[in-house]
């Protein structure tokens, strides 16, 4: 077993370089991904902080819809508005949650096959 300690150490020379691009500013740290739920439209600053870091987030927006849909629908409008200013991502989960990806983050949409079948129309 003392031939697997090696492979999961690192070398001095790895942990020499991430020291240098960390005090350089050449990573932007960890990302990661946190839940939270939208309650009041003054924790649109929160979220805007997170993405900015780097993080995703999934936002649950029913506490705030029970109390306004109003506010629901200028929330998620200023967040499309801002995460297309950022390059990032964002997209609904269900009917009470939103995704929000920074810019080196996508999310992948699954593609509607086009049918060759004429669309009806009313009469």
């Amino acid at each position: 077993m003392s031939g697997l300690s090696g492979i999961f150490r690192r070398s001095k020379k790895t942990e020499k370089k991430k020291s240098v691009e960390a005090k350089a500013g050449g990573t932007r740290g960890k990302t990661y991904l946190k839940a939270m739920s939208l309650r009041e439209l003054s924790d649109l600053d929160i979220v805007k902080s997170d993405v900015n870091s780097g993080n995703i987030l999934i936002l649950r927006i029913t506490p705030l819809a029970t109390k306004s849909l109003e506010d629901v629908k200028r929330a998620v409008n200023e967040l499309c508005e801002f995460v297309e200013s950022i390059g990032g991502d964002i997209a609904r989960l269900g009917e009470e949650r939103v995704v929000i990806c920074p810019p080196n983050v996508r999310i992948w949409r699954e593609k509607t096959p086009i049918s060759s079948k004429p669309i009806p129309t009313a009469a």
